[in-house]
């Protein structure tokens, strides 16, 4: 019998549930340890779990026992902490961003190319049913050419949710505010259904917020992307409550719209209902998708299958920082930014 994977969790925040349910509930897995700097809450979840708590980070780098390490901590950590487990021989799953900028993506690239190690970074989004089934049928073309995508994220975030966790809105702890944190999967989306960003045009605003973060609350975009296709684009943390997302994409023989968590087709007079993304996990919050358990089993088949690469790499991770940071530029330029590599 092939021994279990051994997989630690570092940062044990409101998201590590799902790592470590997703962990538990695969069968090639095993949970050997959580990392935690508040002691009492570590060691009370350690025993939970059944597994071995760190304060440390580094310490429980030199256990060579562990595989895969999963990374659930604030942004500004992401960048050290993947590093330092690659050097240290372990595979790397981290929640997104995977860094607060293209820049510290570039430090990671360099050292992924000096390791046999894999990083797979958390873009649940993509394999929701509903995402799935677009994906599908714009790569069959079935409904000719994509002339526009729309995305419309209307949020709620409380100023207690700023003040309990004083990295978030910071620019040095977390990268910004709304778009690198609940935006950048939208971001990812539109430029994944459209095969990629070839520059951006867009304006970032803080305002009901602005005594909590010091970045925005508020964002909108036009895009160019790279099949031809318009992107409009409008994100705010500043509604009163969670609404599902939005997502319009525009083709030549029929509109398809993702509207309270359902993919329905719009043609004509008719209208057909294509998809329905499955109702979240007790643990889970609903606008967080419902595929993170689907992408941590997906990184953990590519581990033991040699010529399979079934998650989201450090390049294709990319895209949607680069996609943040051009609007952040383009906002104090009032310019068109194009999205290189």
């Amino acid at each position: 019998m092939m021994k279990a994977i051994q997989a630690a969790v570092v940062g044990c925040g409101a998201i590590h549930t799902l790592h470590v349910e997703a962990i538990q509930s695969n069968p090639a897995c095993q949970l050997r340890a959580i990392v935690e700097t508040d002691p009492v809450k570590g060691q009370a979840l350690a025993e939970r779990y059944g597994c071995r708590y760190y304060a440390d980070y580094c310490e429980m780098l030199l256990d060579n026992e562990i595989d895969v390490v999963h990374i659930c901590t604030p942004h500004a950590a992401h960048k050290e902490m993947i590093t330092k487990a690659l050097i240290a021989g372990k595979h790397v799953f981290t929640e997104k961003p995977v860094a607060l900028n293209p820049a510290e993506v570039k430090d990671i690239k360099n050292t992924l190319a000096i390791t046999t190690s894999q990083l797979g970074v958390c873009y649940q989004n993509r394999l929701n049913p509903s995402s799935q089934k677009i994906k599908a049928l714009l790569e069959e073309n079935h409904y000719g050419k994509i002339l526009s995508i729309k995305a419309v994220l209307t949020w709620s975030r409380s100023l207690d949710y700023y003040a309990q966790s004083p990295w978030r809105g910071s620019w040095a702890s977390e990268g910004g505010s709304l778009l690198i944190n609940q935006a950048i999967h939208t971001l990812d989306l539109m430029q994944w259904f459209a095969g990629g960003v070839d520059a951006i045009k867009g304006v970032v605003e803080s305002s009901f917020l602005s005594h909590a973060t010091q970045a925005e609350d508020t964002a909108m975009a036009n895009m160019e992307l790279a099949n031809g296709a318009r992107g409009i684009f409008y994100a705010t943390n500043c509604h009163t409550t969670d609404s599902p997302l939005l997502l319009e994409i525009h083709c030549e023989n029929g509109l398809l719209q993702l509207h309270h968590n359902n993919l329905w087709c719009i043609s004509g007079e008719g209208k057909e209902l294509l998809a329905s993304d499955e109702s979240p996990n007790a643990a889970q919050k609903c606008y967080w998708g419902s595929s993170h358990q689907l992408a941590i089993n997906n990184f953990y088949h590519s581990l033991s299958e040699t010529n399979v690469r079934n998650y989201v790499d450090i390049h294709q991770a990319e895209i949607s920082l680069r996609m943040v940071e051009a609007i952040y530029q383009s906002s104090i330029t009032r310019n068109w930014i194009e999205i290189s590599e």
